[in-house]
C-alpha cells in the first residue's frame, strides 16, 4: 500500500507541473530562508558556549550613574583581580585579567601593526578553553617574555607552525618575545577575539595595573560550586567601601559592581566595550521573519493543493467506492504534502550552499556549516514534518470528505467556505508581506535621515589618524607645522576623540552648583574649534594670544550651560574643575553650539572641551581638490621621519557606516526577505490566478458571447484577487506603524512615519498583485469564445 501511495503521489506531481513547480519554489524558498536565518541565530546563542567551565565564569561589571540610570561598565583596574580573590576566599575560586590593546610586532624584518592583542594573566589558558595546537596551556604564558600566536598569526609570521616556536617576535621595539604555544584561531561565537596573548605582567607597572581608578581591564572570576551569583553581589557594596570608599568620595563618583555570566556578556549591552557584542531583539525580529515566510510558503501549498481538489474529484470517488476509508485518504494526502516538503528541503540545501558565500559576507563573519550539521539535519527534519502536516492537513480532510457520488459525476465544488477560507489564506500571505515591505521602506528611510542629517560639524574631506602608537604621536608633535604648509591642508587638531569615537565621562565641580557635575570630555589642542568647523555663540575660541588658555581655560557646549542653569552668555566667566585631571579651577571662555558628538541614537551630551594632554587622534581638513595627492603628499612627509608603524587614517564621513553598520547589515537583510516574502506569496497568487481562470472558462466564454469586452473579463477575474490584497493592506499598515515606531525610539533623531509611505506600499502590493495575475486574465480573456463553450 505504501508504495502505491508513494507512485501516485509522484504521478500527481509529475501531472501537475504548473503546481508543483509553484509549490516546490515558494517551499525550498521559504525554508531557505529559515535556514539561513536559523543558522545566524545558531551562531548568535552559541556564543562561548565551548568554554568547558563557561557555567561558572561571570565577568565582573562596574555600574556607574548616567544622566540619572545606571549603566554597566566592562573595564575594571589591575588591583579588582587580587582583591576579589582575597576578599572572597572560597567563593571565588580564579580570576583572570585581559586588557585589550594594539602595538607594533616585529619579526626579523617584517613589522605588523596588531590591532589583536591582548595581556593577560597566566592562568589564561586554564580559565578560558581556547585550544592550544603547541603548548601546554597551564605553562605556555607562566615566563613574562612569552608569547602566544593564533594558527592564522604564526603562518603570517613564519610560514608554518612548526617553525614560530621558539622564535623571538618584538613588541613595539622594545620587548622581545618568545613564541611558547599556538592557539586555534579563535571561533567566530566568541565575544574575545585575538591574534597575540601576551601576559600582563609585562605591564605590571602600568597606571591601570596599580591604581585604583585607572579602568582599562576585564576581569573574570570563576565560582566555587558552594558560591552563587547572588551571595557574592550582595557583599559587593561592602567591598566596594571598603577599595574605593575614599576615591568615590574625593572623585565625586560612587561605582556598584555586578556579575554578568559568561554566556550573557555577549548579549549585554555594556557602554565603552570593546568586546564582540549582538542584539537580542534582532535575534528575536529575524526569528518572526523565519515564521513569517514560512507561514507564507505554507499557505501557498494548502491554497493551491485545495483548489486542485476538483480535477482529483474522480480519483476520491473511486478510492471511496472500491472501500478506501476517510483516515486512508487523508494520510495519502498528507503523505504527498510531506514528499513534496523533503523535496523542497533537499531544494533548499542546495539553494543554501548557493547563497552561502553572499550571506557570509552580508553577515559580516564566517558560518560554518560542518560545526551546525547536525542541528541543521534535526532542523530541517523538523520543518519537514511541522510544515508538511501544517500545508496537507486541510486539504487533506476537506478532499477525504467528498461525496463518492458527486465525485465520481464530477460535481465537486468546494463552496462559499473553501472559497473564503483561501481569500482569508491569501490575506494573511499579502498582510505579511506588505508588513515586512513597510518595515523595509520605514527602515531605509531612517537609515537616509541618519545619513544626510546636518550633525553640526563639518566631517567632509577630513582625515582621522589614530594616534595608538609614540611614532604617529611624534610626528604630529613636531611636523604639525609642515602639514599646515601644504597647500591643500586647511587644518589640523589633535584630540582624545574624533566625532563618533570614545569621549570620556568625568565629574567636575562647578561654580554656583551644589553636588558635582558629570560631563563628556574633549581634550584636544587649540585648531579643534576650527577643524571641526563648530560655531562659538558666546566669548571665544582658545588662542596661542592667551598662553593661559593651556591650563586655566576650557569651552563647552550648549547642552552643557542649559543643564548647568546658563544661558550661552551667562556660562562666560564662570569656573569649572575636573575632580580628576585639573589641581586649579578652569574658567568657561567659550560655548560652542551642539554637534552630535556621538551616535545618533544617543541624544546631545553635555561636553567640556580642554587642552589637557590627552591625544588618541589626529585630525587633518583637506581643501577641495585631488584628495589621494594630498593624502600621499603627507604619507611620503610622514615616512621621511623613518616610523616603525604603518601611516593608517580613514575619512571621518566614513563614521557613519562604522557607527551604524550593524544596522545598514540588518536593513540589508530584512529588504531581501521581505522581497522573497513578496515572491512566495506571488506565486501562490499566479497558482490561484491560474487555477480561476481554467474554472471559469465557460463562464468566460459565456459573456464573450454576450458582448463583454476583453478588459472587463480581465476586471472581473483580477477583482476577484485584488480585494483581499486591499484587505490585506488595511491590517498590516497599522501594525507596520506601530511595530517601526517602536524600533524609531532606539534613535535619539528619527524620521516621522509619513502617510505616503503607506499609500506607496499599498499601491506597490496592488501593482505586484496585479502584473502577477494579468498574464493569466488576459490570457482567458482573450480565448476564443466558441472553444470555451466547447470545453465541457
Amino acid at each position: 500500500m505504501l508504495s502505491n501511495y508513494i507512485k501516485i503521489a509522484f504521478r500527481n506531481l509529475t501531472r501537475n507541473k504548473v503546481f508543483s513547480i509553484i509549490n516546490l519554489l515558494g517551499l525550498s524558498t521559504g525554508i531557505t530562508v529559515c535556514l539561513m536565518i536559523f543558522l545566524f541565530i545558531m551562531n548568535e546563542f552559541s556564543v562561548d558556549n565551548f568554554h568547558k567551565n563557561g557555567k561558572s565564569i561571570y565577568r565582573v561589571m562596574r555600574g556607574i550613574q548616567n544622566e540619572g540610570k545606571e549603566v554597566g561598565v566592562s573595564y575594571l583596574s589591575g588591583p579588582y583581580a587580587p582583591a576579589l580573590l582575597n576578599d572572597f576566599k572560597g567563593q571565588i575560586t580564579q580570576a583572570v585579567r585581559v586588557n585589550p590593546t594594539d602595538a607594533l610586532i616585529t619579526s626579523k624584518d617584517k613589522s605588523f601593526h596588531e590591532r589583536k592583542i591582548i595581556d593577560v594573566d597566566p592562568n589564561f589558558f586554564t580559565f578560558f578553553s581556547f585550544p592550544l595546537i603547541k603548548g601546554d596551556p597551564a605553562t605556555v604564558l607562566l615566563e613574562p617574555a612569552s608569547v602566544v600566536l593564533t594558527e592564522s598569526t604564526a603562518r603570517k609570521y613564519f610560514g608554518s607552525i612548526d617553525n614560530a616556536m621558539g622564535k623571538i617576535v618584538e613588541v613595539d621595539k622594545n620587548l622581545p618575545l618568545k613564541v611558547t604555544g599556538i592557539a586555534q584561531d579563535v571561533p567566530a561565537n566568541s565575544h574575545l577575539d585575538f591574534d597575540l596573548v601576551i601576559p600582563l605582567e609585562n605591564y605590571k607597572d602600568r597606571g591601570y595595573m596599580t591604581r585604583w581608578i585607572n579602568n582599562g581591564i576585564y576581569t573574570y572570576v570563576q565560582l566555587d560550586p558552594t558560591a552563587s551569583e547572588e551571595q557574592i553581589e550582595r557583599n559587593f557594596p561592602r567591598f566596594m567601601d571598603k577599595h574605593m570608599g575614599l576615591i568615590m568620595k574625593e572623585s565625586g563618583f560612587h561605582f556598584t559592581l555586578s556579575l554578568t555570566p559568561l554566556h550573557d556578556i555577549y548579549f549585554e549591552q555594556a557602554v565603552f566595550d570593546g568586546a564582540k557584542h549582538g542584539d537580542k531583539r534582532v535575534v528575536y525580529i529575524f526569528l518572526s521573519i523565519a515564521i513569517l515566510i514560512l507561514l507564507v510558503a505554507c499557505i501557498n501549498f494548502m491554497n493551491l493543493s485545495t483548489v486542485r481538489a476538483v480535477e482529483r474529484s474522480k480519483e476520491i470517488g473511486v478510492r471511496k467506492v472500491l472501500g478506501a476509508i476517510k483516515g486512508h485518504l487523508v494520510w495519502q494526502f498528507i503523505g504527498e504534502s510531506l514528499l513534496l516538503t523533503a523535496l523542497s528541503c533537499l531544494l533548499s540545501v542546495g539553494l543554501l550552499a548557493l547563497v552561502l558565500p553572499a550571506y557570509r559576507q552580508l553577515l559580516g563573519y564566517p558560518l560554518n556549516l560542518a560545526v551546525y550539521a547536525l542541528p541543521i539535519v534535526l532542523f530541517l527534519i523538523g520543518i519537514m514534518v511541522v510544515a508538511g502536516f501544517l500545508s496537507g492537513s486541510y486539504p487533506a480532510f476537506v478532499l477525504a470528505a467528498f461525496s463518492p457520488i458527486q465525485a465520481l459525476k464530477g460535481k465537486l465544488r468546494l463552496g462559499k467556505g473553501g472559497i473564503s477560507l483561501r481569500q482569508v489564506l491569501v490575506v494573511v500571505q499579502f498582510s505579511i508581506s506588505i508588513l515586512l515591505m513597510l518595515g523595509t521602506a520605514i527602515g531605509t528611510q531612517q537609515m537616509g535621515y541618519l545619513k544626510n542629517k546636518q550633525l553640526g560639524y563639518n566631517k567632509e574631506q577630513t582625515l582621522v589618524i589614530p594616534i595608538d602608537n609614540n611614532d604617529i604621536y611624534n610626528f604630529f608633535l613636531t611636523h604639525k607645522p609642515e602639514i599646515l604648509a601644504q597647500s591643500r591642508v586647511e587644518a589640523v587638531s589633535m584630540m582624545s576623540g574624533e566625532p563618533g569615537g570614545f569621549f570620556d565621562g568625568h565629574m567636575f565641580d562647578v561654580e554656583s552648583q551644589p553636588n558635582r557635575w558629570k560631563a563628556r570630555t574633549e581634550f584636544a589642542d587649540f585648531d579643534y574649534v576650527k577643524t571641526l568647523g563648530l560655531k562659538v555663540i558666546a566669548g571665544r575660541d582658545f588662542s596661542p594670544q592667551f598662553p593661559t588658555d593651556t591650563a586655566r581655560a576650557v569651552l563647552i557646549n550648549r547642552t552643557a550651560a542649559a543643564r548647568l542653569g546658563w544661558t550661552p552668555k551667562e556660562a562666560i566667566g564662570k569656573w569649572i574643575k575636573n575632580t580628576i585631571q585639573d589641581s586649579t579651577n578652569r574658567t568657561i571662555i567659550g560655548v560652542v553650539e551642539d554637534f552630535n558628538f556621538l551616535s545618533l541614537k544617543d541624544p546631545i551630551e553635555p561636553l567640556v572641551i580642554a587642552p589637557n594632554d590627552d591625544r588618541r587622534a589626529a585630525l587633518i581638513k583637506l581643501r577641495p581638490g585631488d584628495l589621494p595627492a594630498t593624502v600621499e603628499t603627507i604619507r611620503q612627509l610622514y615616512a621621511k621621519t623613518r616610523p616603525a608603524y604603518p601611516f593608517e587614517y580613514h575619512f571621518l564621513d566614513q563614521q557613519f557606516d562604522q557607527m551604524y553598520q550593524a544596522d545598514l547589515r540588518q536593513q540589508t537583510i530584512l529588504s531581501i526577505f521581505a522581497g522573497l516574502a513578496i515572491f512566495i506569496a506571488c506565486l501562490g497568487l499566479f497558482g490561484l490566478a491560474s487555477f480561476s481562470a481554467q474554472q471559469r472558462t465557460k463562464e468566460i466564454g459565456v459573456r464573450k458571447v454576450l458582448g463583454a469586452s476583453v478588459g472587463s473579463v480581465v476586471s472581473l477575474l483580477s477583482g476577484d484577487f485584488l480585494k483581499p490584497v486591499g484587505v490585506a493592506i488595511l491590517i498590516a499598515s497599522p501594525i507596520a506603524w506601530y511595530v517601526m515606531n517602536q524600533w524609531l525610539q532606539n534613535f535619539a533623531y528619527h524620521i516621522d512615519i509619513e502617510w505616503w509611505v503607506f499609500v506607496l506600499a499599498g499601491l506597490s502590493a496592488v501593482g505586484i498583485a496585479l502584473l502577477t495575475i494579468s498574464f493569466q486574465s488576459i490570457k482567458a480573456a482573450l480565448m476564443n469564445p466558441v472553444k470555451s463553450l466547447r470545453s465541457e
